[in-house]
């Protein structure tokens, strides 16, 4: 574990010690424990040595604003520093047969929820990614300005991308309009794969990890798929308890090319060859 003073200050506060950490699997950015504190009690304890400043204020203010939207499980906050994030532990349970119908009812859920603005109150994080939210009433504006336009130069920058790219980006990004219906903004977890779904002690779905933001609901669906996707039932669910459009997949590419000039920026040329192609296919 990461020597915090603000942590230490804070369990004294609280007349607490930690009587022993284990490490557990997470991210690839962070490290994960599960301490037994002095009180007797498991707490899941978040850490990052090169956080910025405000990275896990903004997590914690995303679990709770997801929290208050009522859709789906998350972990309990109980506080948080530059460097450390400490929540409430979940043991893994046993998964119940309706998980993904659950699921998919209980993002459906929250995406009906709609609010006035694109963008979000603060910036927020995806992965090591700071992401843009600036408030505005245009979708298309905001996906474009804040999410292509955005990453697309942090990657010509790192030299991952060239500007002929950058300019296929610019040109999708003037498209938006004739390519991406109207949606309200609704709230979004914002980085939702397989990875952030955890079987809560219940069997129920508990969701991790969030790099909140108001936007488009079908660029959550499409965030799903990028990773294999969700079960069926949680697709069918989804679509049984919402208002969006049967064809919604034939735009997955065009949401997730932000997700995927992410990993190119993160994680380097691997993601190369699927962001030039999404490029090719749409100009």
């Amino acid at each position: 574990m990461l020597s915090d003073d603000a942590l230490q200050a804070w369990l004294e506060s609280k007349a607490l010690s930690i009587l022993s950490g284990v490490p557990l699997s997470g991210g690839c950015i962070a490290q994960c424990f599960c301490i037994t504190l002095s009180d007797g009690q498991q707490y899941f304890l978040k850490q990052q040595k090169d956080a910025e400043p405000p990275q896990f204020a903004a997590e914690a203010d995303g679990l709770e604003a997801l929290g208050r939207a009522g859709g789906i499980t998350v972990p309990h906050v109980y506080w948080y520093s530059e460097q450390s994030l400490l929540m409430e532990y979940l043991p893994a349970g046993h998964r119940q047969p309706a998980f993904m119908v659950r699921l998919g009812e209980g993002l459906a859920y929250q995406h009906r929820r709609s609010m006035d603005l694109f963008g979000y109150a603060h910036d927020t994080w995806c992965g090591a990614t700071r992401q843009p939210n600036t408030q505005c009433a245009d979708g298309y504006r905001f996906f474009a300005e804040h999410r292509l336009r955005y990453l697309g130069e942090i990657c010509v920058d790192k030299a991952l991308l060239s500007l002929g790219d950058l300019n296929r980006i610019e040109r999708i990004s003037e498209c938006l309009p004739d390519l991406i219906p109207e949606q309200a903004p609704a709230l979004l977890h914002g980085d939702l794969w397989s990875g952030n779904v955890l079987t809560g002690p219940d069997g129920w779905p508990v969701l991790i990890d969030p790099a909140v933001y108001q936007g488009w609901p079908e660029a959550e669906l499409a965030m799903t798929c990028l990773f294999g996707g969700f079960e069926p039932d949680f697709y069918d669910a989804y679509e049984a308890n919402s208002s969006v459009l049967p064809d919604w997949r034939d735009r997955i590419e065009l949401y997730n090319l932000w997700h995927l000039l992410n990993h190119l920026s993160l994680f380097g040329r691997s993601y190369q060859y699927e962001v030039e192609t999404i490029l090719r296919r749409y100009t």
